[in-house]
């Protein structure tokens, strides 16, 4: 095991090398993380260990993929999707042009759900899905648009419980072990790196969806990111997070008012 003295270290090398910074990170999760790749790779010595990241840039890659979390599935959470479905799809179709945000996109499969219902309101023409995230090797995952067969179950009831009413499977092609979905959606998704920790804004969005993010940062991490969000969303924009995740008691709680209680999505209000 390494002591969180000995991850503060590496945290701090990775940044100064590599110009990642995880350090405001919430520290029983990255501690978690880095002890498993340090188990996982069998290093003899907390000393190698730092040795290998500070010396090895493909290392260090892997470093950094291994403590981003690139949990994700299609329409997780279906109520949340439906919510958009209902609250956001509509006011978005009044624009005669839509920009969206989708932080810490992970493989994109989130992303893809977001295009498919933009693709049943007839918006998506008129759309434009920015997929950011830190890790360059998930971004790539999600620009093929390839994910894995055996997960099209699980996503097609999802959809379904989404309000979903086409058959999931016309959105993509099967081809042996994989799903490839649909080039239309596709064109429509622009997959960038973006670090939340250290980036500014780069467009003005009228909705930015950052869901299971926050929960890794520390509290001073959130408020950041939180205000980038703000700078970045036009006036009655809207804000779509995860399900443990809230604007209460962060810095931007007045710039925000809940859309409903059960799903985490907030309305930039005029001040």
């Amino acid at each position: 095991m390494i002591s969180e003295q000995e991850v503060s270290l590496l945290l701090n090398d990775v940044l100064e090398r590599y110009g990642y910074d995880f350090t405001e990170y919430a520290p029983a999760s990255i501690n978690r993380r880095v002890n498993h790749l340090f188990q996982v790779d069998r290093f003899p010595s907390f000393a190698e260990y730092r040795y290998r990241i500070i010396s090895d840039p493909a290392y260090a890659l892997r470093f950094v993929e291994e403590i981003t979390v690139n949990v994700t599935e299609m329409f997780r959470d279906p109520s949340f999707y439906q919510a958009l479905r209902t609250h956001v799809l509509p006011v978005l179709a009044t624009y005669p042009f839509i920009r969206i945000w989708h932080a810490g996109c992970a493989t994109g499969e989130e992303v893809y759900s977001f295009a498919i219902l933009l693709k049943e309101a007839k918006l998506l023409h008129k759309a434009v899905i920015y997929a950011t995230d830190i890790n360059a090797s998930v971004l790539e995952k999600g620009r093929k648009g390839i994910f894995r067969l055996s997960q099209m179950q699980q996503y097609s009831r999802n959809y379904m419980e989404s309000g979903g009413r086409e058959d999931f499977s016309s959105y993509y092609t099967a081809n042996y072990e994989y799903a490839k979905f649909r080039e239309d959606l596709g064109e429509k998704i622009i997959f960038s790196p973006h670090n939340l920790v250290t980036d500014g804004s780069f467009n003005e969005f009228q909705l930015i969806i950052c869901r299971n993010v926050l929960i890794y940062f520390n509290k001073k991490l959130q408020d950041r990111v939180l205000n980038l969000f703000s700078d970045s969303l036009e006036q009655l924009g809207f804000l779509a997070l995860g399900s443990k995740e809230t604007l209460n008691f962060t810095s931007v709680t007045r710039k925000f008012k809940q859309l409903e209680n059960r799903e985490k999505i907030w309305r930039k209000v005029q001040l």
